[in-house]
């Protein structure tokens, strides 16, 4: 990879592409850094670093620019959930399964629906957001510390609120940047750099941990292997695939022969991502984050032992992490292949699978393979993001819970930005090499 950067940085147009993808970064941890008018956060910010709520998985997202209050506070998570609901409906509404084959044409309105739905889950989100922070007392008051009422208090919700978007739509634009003038899928990227700013953090944690003495001698030096290996696996993961065989038969046409050739259809593994492990964390934070939004005294009981099971150091925590990982991993296999389309596609090119009559019983086996890559791919993909939480189950029934910064998810989408953004120059490094052999 390093070798793979080297090289494309002795390319002067590859160099000039890398320097404002840079750029871009640069713009957007400096917006990370600026905080919204009339907020006011101090400390260690508004997320409980220990906690596992939804705001904590933002903070993680936007690199802790959700929990300081910053104009890019939202980041690209208003984007990534615009960008999952419209291909979601893509599926469901006809119309925009229509428009999304419809060519750059159909992508460019694509795009601008995407980009409009961005806008209006950036004002819900920056609502909510105002409001948690005017209720836990984040928002700048008055000479006599009261909050400000009536038209006061309206116009500094506008204020906030509209920074709030305006700086989620700002993101959106430089990632859209990227993409036309930088390396590397911008939303990713800084998606990427966002996660890479919280490292120092874990570095902080793991350090903290040293300085208990004990156990912890023993315990941050395996937690740190530990983190290695995960890396490793990731990457070994995203390469894996499923090859199905496919043979063409030979047909003349004029006085040319076609056909004849061997090739075969890819299935990644891990043909999902990351998107199970984001779904799958995204509903079980709902619970902890309405317990925000709830007085202590509104908590006892029953609802106590509720609230407890969706805390990350609870066994329950994390069978019901395991299950919605496996059917979003499988949801989202069945939107992305259709065996009975494949099997038709490979009939009308002449082809076949060897050992595997063409119609039907080609549909019935890309199914059970499917279906056996899925569980596959959802098993690796389980044990990745869960690895924090059974690290803190095992630390805690041992006496000496330790809890890390930096979640599996967070390890996915930075191994995977950096395996994409290495691909994507190679290729690039690749077609100006034959271009240069041709010319």
């Amino acid at each position: 990879m390093i070798k793979t950067f080297i090289n494309a940085w002795k390319i002067a147009d590859l160099r000039k592409k890398m320097l404002f993808t840079a750029l871009i970064v640069l713009i957007f941890r400096i917006g990370a850094a600026i905080p919204v008018p009339f907020t006011n956060i101090t400390g260690d910010g508004i997320v409980d670093p220990n906690g596992e709520t939804f705001m904590n998985y933002l903070a993680m997202l936007t690199g802790d620019a959700f929990n300081y209050g910053t104009i890019f506070a939202l980041s690209v998570t208003p984007y990534i959930n615009s960008s999952i609901i419209i291909q979601l409906l893509t599926v469901a509404i006809p119309a925009l399964e229509k428009l999304s084959k419809e060519g750059e044409e159909g992508r460019k309105k694509m795009a601008t629906i995407t980009r409009y739905t961005t806008a209006g889950l950036a004002l819900l989100q920056s609502i909510a957001y105002f409001v948690y922070l005017r209720a836990k007392g984040y928002i700048v008051t008055d000479a006599n510390g009261e909050l400000f009422t009536g038209f006061a208090a309206v116009l500094q919700g506008l204020a906030i609120i509209l920074v709030l978007v305006a700086g989620s739509c700002l993101v959106m634009w430089l990632g859209e940047q990227v993409n036309d003038k930088g390396i590397g899928n911008g939303i990713s990227i800084i998606l990427f750099a966002g996660i890479v700013s919280r490292m120092p953090t874990l570095v902080a944690t793991m350090y903290g941990y040293l300085k208990l003495a004990g156990a912890y001698y023993a315990l941050v030096p395996i937690v740190v292997v530990l983190l290695l290996a995960m890396i490793a696996f990731i990457v070994w993961m995203d390469n894996a695939e499923r090859r199905i065989p496919v043979q063409y038969a030979k047909r003349v046409v004029g006085r040319k022969m076609y056909g004849g050739q061997s090739t075969h259809i890819p299935i990644k593994v891990n043909m999902s991502g990351v998107l199970p492990v984001i779904f799958a964390s995204s509903i079980l934070s709902i619970p902890p984050t309405i317990k925000l939004f709830l007085s202590e005294d509104k908590i006892k009981g029953g609802w106590a032992t509720f609230f407890s099971i969706f805390e990350s150091s609870h066994w329950a925590y994390a069978i019901m992490y395991f299950f919605l990982i496996l059917f979003f991993a499988y949801f989202y296999a069945s939107i992305q292949y259709n065996p009975v389309e494949m099997a038709n596609n490979i009939r009308k090119n002449s082809g076949m699978i060897p050992g595997i009559r063409p119609g039907k019983p080609t549909a019935d086996y890309i199914k059970k393979i499917l279906n056996r890559i899925t569980l596959m791919g959802a098993l690796l993909l389980s044990v990745v993001a869960l690895f924090p939480n059974l690290l803190t189950l095992f630390t805690s029934l041992i006496g000496k819970p330790m809890m890390l910064s930096l979640g599996g998810t967070s390890l996915i989408i930075v191994v995977g930005v950096a395996l994409e953004t290495t691909k994507q120059l190679e290729s690039q490094m690749m077609m100006r090499h034959y271009k240069g052999f041709l010319d």
